[in-house]
Order: structure tokens, then sequence, then C-alpha cells
């Protein structure tokens, strides 16, 4: 089968392209290079440095694939303030020219990378996928408007959509000391670069703000069940099930501690609600995060 990765040499994307030629698929990346590392990618994959806001130079990738996984994204919550009309460019209009390119091309399942992000500040916890929307920063409202336009326009032109609400993904990959993304990436990943070098770890805020972490290859293994399965038109939770403080994960790490002002439109907690996941993928996490930093899995 013949499938196309946006965003492909980034973390999660790359990660997804390795299990995919794992799988025997025949995988097309295409990806602009400006968080993504080309490192990340597959050789076995074949690979086009194309930006998805600009429609006629990504169209004819989406030829003869049957699945499109749309992770291409700038996928940073603070750097969004900062920049919000290059943010709106890429995570909404690169989305409408990827749903548009798979219409034109007779996709038969568009998989979208949704986000955690757009529940924001919530009393449902864990969180279901019917829990309200509560966008707290612009990276989490323009993963909802990219993720309406997913349905909106899957469902006008009979192109099936499945969007998977990931909640805070960590592993390989997720640290890398040339990008400039560094301060806004997994604070796992950060962790772990900051105990085999500086020893201290950066804490923001009081620390007591909890998330829920899921190990990238529980992840991945999600993404591909979405595409097998005969579901449509569905929102999935994918995450863990279960929420720990930065404090304790920081404690993990047997480091120094040094507490830094805390960012202003961030999510106090973040727990998932996965039953949805379990029955229609037929999925759950394996990966503990503790095992994981133990065994360096990171």
């Amino acid at each position: 089968m013949k499938v196309l990765v946006t965003g492909g040499c980034g973390f999660i994307g790359s990660h997804l392209v390795d299990e995919l030629v794992r799988q025997n698929y025949t995988v097309t990346v295409i990806d602009n290079l400006s968080t993504g590392n080309i490192e990340n990618l597959n050789p076995k994959a074949i690979f086009y440095q194309r930006d998805i806001r600009d429609y006629e130079s990504i169209k004819k990738y989406f030829i003869d694939k049957s699945v499109v996984f749309h992770l291409a994204a700038l996928p940073k919550i603070q750097p969004s303030f900062v920049d919000p009309i290059l943010h709106e460019e890429v995570n909404v209009i690169g989305t409408i020219n990827c749903l548009l390119a798979s219409k034109n091309h007779g996709i038969k399942k568009f998989i979208f990378s949704g986000s955690s992000s757009v529940y924001g500040n919530t009393d449902d916890i864990p969180t279901s996928e019917s829990s309200f929307i509560n966008c707290l920063n612009p990276y989490a409202l323009q993963k909802y408007t990219a993720e309406q336009y997913c349905f909106i326009l899957g469902k006008k032109y009979d192109l099936p959509v499945v969007s998977l609400r990931y909640f805070n993904p960590y592993g390989p990959r997720s640290f890398n000391s040339k990008n400039p993304y560094n301060a806004y990436t997994s604070v796992v990943g950060i962790f772990n670069y900051q105990s085999k070098t500086t020893k201290t770890l950066t804490v923001t805020g009081s620390g007591k703000q909890s998330r829920d972490f899921i190990h990238i290859y529980d992840l991945i293994q999600a993404s591909v069940l979405a595409s097998k399965k005969k579901i449509k038109n569905e929102i999935i939770n994918i995450g863990f099930g279960k929420s720990i403080s930065v404090n304790q994960l920081a404690s993990y790490f047997k480091c120094k501690i040094s507490y830094i002002p805390e960012r202003k439109g961030e999510a106090l907690i973040t727990c998932a609600s996965i039953s949805k996941a379990k029955k229609l993928l037929n999925w759950e996490p394996k990966i503990d995060l503790k095992y994981a930093i133990d065994e360096e899995i990171l």
C-alpha cells in the first residue's frame, strides 16, 4: 500500500514512517524541514522537501496514495503567540491544502494529528473526546480549526477522516540540540538532555502542573491502527490515561532543580480518557513513563 506522511522528518512523523516501512508500506514523505530533521528520515522512504502552504508544489504527491497521515505543523504553544499568522498559515491553511489534494486524488483515508491542547483547563478529568473545547493559545485554536475543516470538508468530499488528539508524547528524537524549538519540546526530552549535560533541570512555574505522557512507540501503534480500522469521522484521544506532575517527573531524573517563571496560555493538567481508543482501535498503551526513563527508552 502507498501512503503519504506530511511532516515525516519530525519527532512523531519519523517514528510513524519507521513503523510503516517496517510493515512494508511504500511511504512518501513531504517536509519543509523547518522543524524536522533530515537525519530522522528512514532511508527506505521517498522524500520531497516541500511546504504544505504551497498547494501547487504538493498536490502531485497525493496521486496514487491510499492513506494520508497529516502531521506537518508548527506544533508549539509559546511560538504561536509570537507569530500567530505564520502558525495559522501552516496549521490551518496547510491542512486545507492537504484536504483539497486528498479530495482531488481520491485518498481513501485522512488521519489528522489533533492535539489535547484544545481542551485547555477543564474540570473533566480524565478528559473525554466530548469535553468542552477551551483553547488557551493560538496553537490550540489552530489545531481545533484545522480539525473542524477536516470533518466539514471530509463530509462534503466523502473523504473518511480520523483525528487523533495526541496528549504529551515523548521518546527518542523528541529533543534535538540543533533545533531552535527546543525550549518548547517535550519536557521529558528536555529533562533527559539536561540530566546528561547541565545536571540541573529547569521547571517552569511551581512544577505542580501535570501532564499525561504517552510514549511515542505506543502513540505510533495507535496511529497505524486508526488507518486500518473501518472507522471514519471520529475523534480519538491518544494518551496514557494517567497524569503526573512535572515535579514528580523531575524526581525520576535525580538531579538538581531550578524553577523559572511559568508560561502563560498552558493548561494546568492534561489527562486522557482512552476508553474510546480501546474500543475503536483495540489499543492501549504499554510503556510506563518511569520504566521508559529507567531503561532510557528516550
